[in-house]
């Protein structure tokens, strides 16, 4: 439980009121500077969600703990971010629904899945990675919200169409894992 791959989650979840206080509270923050501090925020724990599970297989110290605590740490993150940038209207609430409802039924799906023996079917595939990636390259692109990054990069149109494609590729992921369950679902109904 006290591994370093499992301080790095605990650290994910204490960077979530860290992160809602930098968003709403100027502190003598420019709004953009505010913008760049909780995308920084947003990456650090991105990146530690990464390092902390390389690390837990590399050292050997995975867990269930860790198992059950590290997408718990990335889902409330994720969630905390969505409901900040409905808040300011960088996200429209429709894309929100989708993306939050998506990971509290698959979330419940997989549990239940688990507790009857063929959570192998709701496995994470190609398509819920591919979520996952749309996901975390628009929400910092919506958060930062500059006019454009380094001259290249626009951030709030991109940000605007990879959310976008996120909540496509949430449905579309959710519609498959509920069909993989399906027969299992179907026999106990």
């Amino acid at each position: 439980m006290y591994s370093l791959p499992n301080l790095l989650t605990w650290a994910r979840i204490v960077a979530i009121p860290v992160f809602m206080l930098v968003f709403y509270v100027p502190m003598g923050l420019s709004e953009q500077e505010r913008n760049l501090a909780v995308t920084l925020i947003f990456v650090a724990a991105a990146v530690t969600d990464w390092i902390d599970g390389w690390l837990a297989r590399k050292w050997n110290q995975t867990s269930s703990f860790g198992a059950f605590l590290d997408p718990v740490a990335d889902k409330l993150m994720v969630c905390a971010a969505l409901v900040a940038l409905i808040d300011v209207q960088r996200v429209g609430p429709l894309v929100g629904l989708i993306i939050i409802g998506r990971e509290i039924t698959i979330s419940a799906l997989r549990e239940w899945m688990a507790q009857v023996g063929a959570h192998k079917s709701v496995a994470v595939n190609w398509l819920g990675k591919a979520k996952t990636i749309a996901q975390m390259v628009a929400i910092p692109f919506l958060l930062y919200q500059a006019p454009v990054l380094w001259g290249l990069i626009d951030t709030a149109a991109w940000g605007y169409w990879l959310i976008r494609l996120a909540a496509i590729l949430t449905f579309v992921s959710m519609v498959y894992y509920l069909a993989k369950a399906w027969p299992e679902l179907r026999g106990r109904l």
